[in-house]
């Protein structure tokens, strides 16, 4: 099973890595934290302080076309932030 599934590069991830050293992943729905604490230090060779866990569900969408309103929802996910250690970094675009 692969606990981290990806990492979640955006606008508001991205300040919270800059100013508060804390990264996003999108994880497996039965991962634990000591897990993901585990997989984050093995995969970035860095030092996790906290790791906090977050359930998002799935929201619901439509959509209008030619054939009429089509209705669905989008997949629910788990998400970890991790608060790294003093002195530590994870650089996601270094391998681009």
């Amino acid at each position: 099973m692969d606990i981290i599934v990806r990492p979640l590069v955006t606008e508001k991830m991205n300040q919270m890595g800059n100013i508060l050293n804390k990264y996003g992943f999108m994880v497996h729905k039965e991962a634990t934290k000591l897990q993901i604490k585990r997989e984050v230090e093995k995969l970035y060779n860095v030092k996790v302080a906290d790791v906090n866990t977050i359930v998002q569900r799935g929201k619901r969408i439509s959509r209008y076309t030619k054939t009429g309103i089509l209705k669905g929802r989008k997949s629910s996910y788990k998400k970890a932030i991790v608060t790294l250690a003093e002195g530590h970094k994870i650089d996601f675009y270094s391998n681009i």
